[in-house]
């Protein structure tokens, strides 16, 4: 009863309230609620929604290749596709259907959300190139299609890539078969082609490239002709290619391969929901809006009228349901609907009086805690976390009121003992993830992947309890080091730390010490010196028989050679390969001092003696064993491999030092340990091999064998094991798949080391052997696979089995591969097959009764198996000798050489840090729903081997933590769900930016994936500020944004309800790190909004654009510094210079802008070319290339490392030298003439940049070009983002001075030859050759010289020139805070010219009377006073501005265009006389382009306004007439005033403020 009657007083309150407000109506209309909607495009045009079903298929072939394959057969052969699809949510649901119904929950819901996503349409991008230029790169002939592509098409097609347009329909024809040879628009022509595709008709042509992400069909064999189809499910054309690619593909006569393109025009031939989607542009989600309170200290508004005419979408209608003060007003509008203008006055009420961007200090303090007591208790804490985080402002003052637990606080701070205060972090699954950089997409492919595997898991019939623990184990940390352990008595130490004299010095105490080596390692390097000697030639030989040569039991040798081998060196020189004779020289000379007998005779002794003959046998053995034979003498820092050179020693040793003092500091290492024993015992390994350990730039390349396992008829469920002796029913967790081509000598070497690798013994590993011959094997060959498939199936348990199968495998080779000429007679191998059988205890008889039915064609269609599957899972072609431990894949090269050992070595790192957790959770395994007799040894085996090759294809963190110590019984929130694959673990502060971004991410993760959570909430404790001081909203897609009543595709948007009218609000977008955003569409201020001035709007609306992907990466050379200064291009093969830029000193950082597609990097032409080349990438390779591939197909960028090296001969040539031709710099200097002057934008929309970057009516991106018409200048426009291993800044002010000096080290565009920069201070920067100058200015300094007067000054060699603070302004000393000049200041570090005080004057820091002399004038903030510069200017727009030299004012005038403003300056005038005149011309410049008329300003008398005050004859009625007077002319004038500055506000305040300044004005 309570309540009713509590709920009845505050209705009646709300009611009575209702009618108090509705007195003032009209001041309510104007005040009413106002909103804002935000949306992003992307640069290329939309998706249309059948598109959708390929994306689709992209999205299946994650799980499966052939998902893809049957997706399409199912939507093509399907009947009454279009029925039920008049709007284009029924066209989507009925797309989405056909792929979940190949799919299991809960992967269906990812797989949906993922498609509203559209996180695949940048591959269909990707396509549209591909299409371009194979439509664009191929000379049509007549006869080849009716309407042949002429180059006007090609250069369009071109160009509408790279535009981000679609292309257009070739000749009306919507799809085309690319062979490589011809292009095939008619089916009727591909069938004539497909009865004989080898005619050589057109020539030798090369066959179209394939790519990794490409579609290949099932059927299609290996090393046949490639078929690309472009064309687009739903179209007729397609189903008639695709079933004859597919039955070309089935006959093994193609390679048929799908890309998914519908190019513009087709729209029309496709099925009913083809069109759907194309008209409109692609709206994306996963990203932030922020709507900052705005600090307005020290700033000023824009207060330029907002455009009319201008309409967007529909804005969102209000979400009610939301509470309001306790109020949840949907409720009392379903109770009250009469009321319900009244009830929305009130909520309108209550939401602009709840703002709060202040509070007191008490009310401050736990406002933390408050926040998580409101979360933890509410009955949705996902929802509640994010409706206070994105909504704080209106929320703070309800919060801190709120009456807190003291458990709840408690408990915070407890857990705060162990992490610090406002710390974010999160794990899916125990790996943790970067919190700053994740985002929706990256995100939504980790759950996908997790997912995915527990889905093969469970099809694998591991328990749910399992599946969690597999998903929880960690990868190998990257940073992993191996060590090569050569501890042996080969090593030969030439000093001695322990014992040496010149160490005796040394403290014992390791802590001690390494201060000490810190300090002495340039006089006196810390170091112990060994060497391992061995003989090249001697290796060789090894080599050649298999790593065998008898060695006897040697003693170990103490004797310092540091005094041989010095005078070797001596002897014969530091270039020279020693010779016997120096050797012997050098011995002699060694012992001759203390020798009691003649040297000579001691060297004849050890001649004859066999012991020293054999020890440096055995000393060459193990240097074979260790792998380090063929690197030419390495260098081993505690076992770490490094280059033979002094730099590279330094290096190691700057790298090693850390880690060991890491572990003195941890009481790891002390002075009893010896370091080398432990580094080694911890991560040393037998071998050294490159292409297994790694070299720490190219990743090991990893396969999934899970699929195959599961499926029924796969090669990997036919295949039959070796097993070392003795242990053919044990567990193997290791796999070794030999990949073998019979038919040659090299794969034959790998199959015998493979059995040497079982004889030696191996209790966890097996083999399992794929051959992978051409397909015309021989006979013998075809006989000797069946052989080897009958030993392995039937007798792999015989004790004789690997000896049998390595004598046969001897006979083959030396019989049949290494002799001359070829056979086809098998009967000696058969006869050979019984003898050695009889010899190793086989049964004989059983090979005679097994190859009795020898048939070859069975033999060949098995091969042919085996081929398919190793193309299609491995993508390993025919005749290549790999092996494939556990999915992990190493492609044996010409040239290399894989042996036994290490094979070892492969079974010993991957067993420690791949399988081994995968083996124990096996094994604790209690198996439910398995038939006993099926747990066998191999099942098992065959489980770890599909499970490891399967988890270590994730993209995840190797690091964890410990989440479980942190309490959570009264400050989390945790969601149990025990069916769940995906567990989050995640520390948050509630109240911080990465707190608004992971409460969207959470609950979005809640509604597609039903997630267990267990989230630790930990706010700041003791506030004394508010912790966010912002609006935000995470835009995220939904089945919504697909019309049900039409055809329409709204695309998700932001929407803020209800914002406060009179804050300041400044607009911010939070996107992925790879994005590059600018404003589209905004006719409204973005850094300035003010709601309360839109009048009758009521949503004010902005779209902003994807410009562009950002790709990063980092170049490096080996063994040197990163080559600072080398310039990179990059391109598409039809446009090989796209874009530009220079790889900077720091990391060898560089980036590029790029669009979804394939691209090439390269090295520039010019001296970058000239001194270096690209290394290739791989494992271990030395081979060099001319470009790089890059493939962008999402929207996540790319990280690229690449590495380059000096070409031979130019080692000692530097990248960065001066010109010694004077002629060359003497002919780039500039004339009036032939200067190019370009544009710069300054990263607009990320840097907060303002009306630059805005599409108005009058924008600067669409008056640019008209202006370059006009006054002859060229321009182009320059986008950047900062650096990720940068710190960044967060104040705008920081952020455009950070990116100004980014710029001007760096971001320079290749092909520049003159810049003129206008900035705050003008500031020249001169390159190394004096061949060019960049010339900085501010873009709102007004010119009033001749800018050659300054490219031609001369700068005395120096890099830098400025134009020194002024300080002639003595108002101002008090808050100048320089003595000498800022800038000049850093002489000591970089030359810097001094220019002439002229070229800069600003009115705070400059006295009037040097003003009459300024070149330049620049209108810059007061600090006294705290004037903005904007109220005696317009904005800047941190562009880099053209000029002409015959008319210096141009470059004022252009600013004025490009702020966008109707140009009535209050306090311009006052300090630049010409400004008017300006102003008039750039307003008529701006009609002129809008085809608008300007009222041209009439000249008028000053009107007087002081009155003569000595006459005192003048009567009362003269007084009135004249103040009348005046009184209706100022009047007058204010209300042009007002209309041509676009005042809005008409309050009496206001109006003397603005007529104070318009009489001053008009004096």
């Amino acid at each position: 009863m309570g309540t009713l009657v509590r709920s009845g007083f505050c209705f009646l309150v709300l009611v009575v309230f209702c009618i108090c407000l509705s007195g003032d109506s009209v001041s309510a209309e104007h005040r009413g609620p106002k909103n804002v909607q935000v949306a992003l495009r992307a640069k290329w045009p939309g998706t249309p929604l059948l598109l959708k079903s390929i994306l689709m298929g992209e999205l299946l072939a994650k799980e499966s290749k052939d998902l893809y394959w049957d997706f399409i057969e199912s939507w093509i052969h399907s009947v009454n596709v279009d029925s039920d699809s008049s709007t284009a949510k029924d066209c989507l649901k009925k797309i989405s259907n056909y792929g979940k119904s190949l799919l299991s929950e809960p992967l269906a819901s990812i797989f949906e959300f993922s498609l509203t996503l559209r996180s695949a349409s940048p591959r269909l991008v990707l396509y549209r190139q591909l299409a371009e230029e194979s439509l664009s790169s191929f000379p049509l002939a007549d006869d080849v299609i009716t309407n042949p592509i002429d180059e006007t098409t090609k250069i369009k097609n071109s160009e509408a890539f790279l535009s981000g347009m679609n292309l257009d329909s070739p000749g009306n024809r919507c799809c085309w078969v690319d062979t490589g040879g011809s292009l095939f628009f008619e089916v009727k022509e591909l069938l004539m082609w497909l009865q004989n595709p080898n005619d050589p008709t057109g020539g030798a042509f090369q066959q179209p490239e394939i790519f990794e992400f490409d579609h290949v069909h099932p059927d299609s064999t290996a090393g046949s002709l490639t078929a690309i189809l472009y064309g687009a499910l739903g179209t007729e054309c397609f189903k008639e290619f695709h079933s004859a690619l597919s039955e070309a593909a089935r006959k093994g006569k193609v390679k048929y391969v799908a890309r998914s393109v519908l190019l513009s025009g087709c729209e029309s031939k496709s099925a009913s929901c083809g069109a759907i989607g194309s008209g409109e542009p692609l709206n994306l989600g996963g990203y932030g809006v922020e709507l900052a309170l705005k600090n307005m200290e020290y700033k000023a508004m824009d207060d330029s009228t907002i455009k009319k005419g201008v309409t967007l979408e529909d804005p969102h209608t209000e979400d009610l349901s939301q509470e309001v003060r306790g109020f949840i007003f949907s409720r009392i509008l379903e109770r009250k609907p009469e009321l319900t203008s009244e009830v929305m006055a009130f909520r309108d009420y209550l939401l602009s009086s709840t703002i709060s961007d202040t509070l007191d200090v008490w009310e401050l303090k736990d406002l933390g805690h408050q926040t998580a007591q409101r979360i933890v208790h509410a009955s949705d804490p996902l929802q509640s976390m994010q409706e206070i985080n994105q909504n704080f402002p209106s929320v703070v003052s309800s919060l801190s009121r709120m009456k807190l637990n003291d458990s709840i606080k408690d408990e915070i701070i407890s857990n705060q003992r162990m992490i610090p205060p406002g710390k974010s972090l999160m794990a899916l699954n125990g790996a943790l993830i970067n919190v700053e950089d994740i985002d929706l997409y990256l995100l939504v492919d980790m759950v996908h992947q997790e997912l995915s595997l527990a889905d093969q898991y469970k099809k694998l019939k591991i328990p749910p309890s399992a599946v969690r623990k597999f998903l929880s184990v960690l990868p190998p940390s990257e940073s992993y080091a191996f060590r090569v352990d050569f501890r042996s008595s080969h090593v030969h130490y030439i000093n001695n730390l322990e014992v040496d004299a010149m160490y005796k010095r040394w403290r014992s105490n390791i802590n001690e010490t390494i201060d000490m080596i810190i300090s002495l390692f340039e006089n006196n390097l810390p170091m112990r010196f060994g060497v391992i000697l061995y003989s090249a030639t001697l290796v060789e030989k090894i080599e050649a028989n298999d790593g065998e040569l008898p060695v006897g039991q040697l003693k170990d040798d103490h004797e310092d050679i540091s005094s041989l081998v010095n005078k070797l060196r001596v002897e014969s020189g530091a270039e020279d390969s020693p010779e016997m004779h120096h050797v012997e020289g050098a011995f002699v000379e060694t012992i001759l001092p203390t020798a009691k007998s003649p040297p000579q005779d001691t060297l004849l002794r050890l001649e004859k003696e066999q012991t020293w003959n054999e020890q440096s046998q055995e000393s060459s053995v193990f240097a074979f064993k260790l792998g380090l034979a063929k690197l030419e003498c390495p260098l081993l820092m505690n076992g770490l491999v490094n280059e033979p050179n002094e730099e590279a020693l330094i290096n190691a040793m700057n790298e090693e030092l850390p880690r060991i003092q890491e572990q003195v500091y941890y009481g790891q290492i002390n002075s009893h340990t010896d370091v080398l024993d432990k580094f080694l015992s911890e991560s040393g390994v037998q071998r050294y091999n490159p292409k297994i350990t790694g070299d720490g730039k190219a990743k090991p390349k990893f396969v999934s064998l899970c699929a195959s396992i599961l499926a029924k008829e796969s090669v990997l469920n036919d295949l039959y094991y070796l097993h070392s002796p003795e242990t053919i029913d044990d567990l193997k967790p290791v796999t070794h798949l030999l990949v073998v081509d019979i038919t040659s000598k090299k794969g034959m070497k790998l199959l015998r080391e493979g059995i040497h690798y079982l004889i030696a013994g191996s209790k966890d590993a097996r083999i399992g052997v794929l051959f992978n011959a051409n397909e015309d094997a021989s006979l013998p060959s075809l006989l000797f696979m069946k052989v080897f498939e009958i030993t392995a199936s039937s007798y792999s348990h015989k004790k004789g089995v690997l000896q049998f199968l390595d004598q046969l495998c001897s006979f083959y080779e030396q019989d049949y591969i290494l002799a001359s000429g070829v056979t086809e007679s098998y009967e000696a191998l058969i006869d050979k097959v019984v003898q050695l059988a009889d010899a190793n205890g086989l049964p004989s008889k059983g090979f005679e009764s097994a190859l009795s039915g020898f048939s070859a064609e069975n033999l060949k269609s098995y091969l042919n198996k085996v081929t398919q599957f190793l193309y299609r899972t491995i993508s390993l072609e025919r005749g290549v000798n790999a092996v494939v431990t556990n999915g992990r894949v190493i492609r044996l090269f010409d040239g290399s050489t894989f042996l036994s050992h290490d094979l070892h070595l492969l079974e010993s790192l991957e067993f420690k840090q791949r399988i081994k957790h995968i083996a124990e959770i096996i094994e604790d395994i209690k198996w439910e729903g398995v038939d006993p007799d099926m747990l066998t040894s191999k099942f098992i085996s065959d489980i770890v081997m599909a499970i490891s090759s399967s988890i270590s294809l994730r993209d995840r963190s190797s690091e964890g933590a410990r989440f479980e110590i942190l309490s959570a019984e009264h400050s989390a929130v945790i969601l149990q769900n025990e069916n769940s694959s995906i567990h989050i673990d995640a520390v948050i502060d509630p109240l911080s930016p990465s707190g608004q971004k992971l409460s969207a991410l959470l609950r979005i993760l809640s509604k597609y994936t039903q997630p267990s959570m267990r989230l630790v909430l930990n706010p700041m404790s003791s506030l004394v500020d508010l912790p966010l001081k912002n609006y935000y909203r995470y835009v995220v897609p939904t089945m919504d944004d697909f019309s049900s009543t039409d055809h329409t595709v709204h695309g998700p948007k932001a929407f803020f309800a209800n914002m406060p009218l009179s804050k300041t609000l400044t607009m911010n977008l939070d996107v992925p790190e790879p994005w590059l955003v600018q404003p589209l569409v905004a006719i409204h201020d973005l850094d300035n909004i003010l709601l309360e001035n839109l009048a009758d709007t009521r949503t004010l609306q902005a779209v902003y654009e994807l410009e562009a992907l950002v790709l990063t990466g980092h170049c490096s050379e080996k063994d040197h510094e990163p080559p600072r200064g080398l310039q990179l291009i990059l391109g598409t093969k039809n446009t090989p210079h796209f874009v530009d830029t220079l790889v900077m000193a720091n990391l060898g950082y560089w980036q590029m802008k790029v669009f979804p597609g394939v691209w090439y990097l390269r090295l520039a032409p010019g001296r970058s070319s000239e001194l270096y080349v690209m290394k290739e990438d791989g494992e271990g390779t030395q081979e060099t290339t001319l470009s790089k591939r890059i493939t962008i197909d999402d929207l996540r960028g790319k990280l690229v490392h690449m590495e380059v090296m000096k070409k031979k001969g130019m080692e000692r040539e530097k990248l960065l030298v001066p010109a010694d031709d004077d002629s060359h710099s003497a002919s780039k200097k500039g004339t009036q003439n032939s200067w190019n002057s370009n544009i710069l934008k300054w990263a607009s929309g990320f840097i907060g940049g303002k009306d630059q970057s805005k599409k108005k009516e009058n924008s600067s991106l669409d008056v640019i070009p008209h202006m370059a018409r006009q006054y002859g200048f060229e321009y182009e426009l320059i986008t950047y983002k900062w650096p990720t291993w940068l710190h960044k800044q967060k104040e705008k002010q920081r952020i455009i001075w950070a990116y100004k000096i980014l710029f001007l080290d760096v971001i320079f565009p290749l092909a520049l030859e003159k810049v003129l920069r206008l900035r705050n201070r003008i500031m020249i920067c001169s390159l190394n050759d004096g061949s060019f100058q960049v010339i900085f200015i501010d873009a709102d300094q007004i010119v009033r010289a001749d800018m050659g007067e300054l490219y031609d000054m001369d700068l005395r060699g120096r890099p830098l020139a400025y134009t020194p603070f002024c300080d002639n302004n003595k108002d101002m000393d008090g808050y100048r805070f320089w003595k000498q000049d800022l800038p000049n200041y850093a002489q000591h570090m970089v030359p810097i010219f001094s220019l002439p005080q002229e070229w800069l004057w600003c009115e705070s820091w400059c006295g009037n009377v040097t003003k009459s002399k300024a070149k330049t004038i620049d209108l810059c903030n007061n600090p006294m006073t705290k004037e903005p510069k904007l109220q005696v200017k317009v904005k800047s727009n941190n562009l880099l501005l053209p000029f002409s030299f015959k008319s210096p004012h141009i470059i004022t005038l252009i600013y004025r265009l490009l702020t966008s403003q109707i140009c009535f300056l209050l306090g311009a005038k006052r300090i630049v006389s010409e400004w008017p005149d300006l102003d008039l011309e750039a307003r008529r410049f701006t009609a002129k382009i809008l085809g608008e008329n300007i009222e041209e300003p009439q000249e008028q008398a000053p009107i007087p306004l002081q009155i003569d005050s000595t006459n005192d004859d003048d009567s009362a009625e003269d007084e009135e007439s004249k103040a009348e007077f005046a009184s209706n002319t100022i009047d007058r004038r204010l209300e042009e005033f007002q209309e041509n500055a676009a005042f809005v506000r008409k309050k009496d305040t206001l109006r003397r403020v603005r007529l104070i300044e318009f009489l001053e004005l008009n004096q």
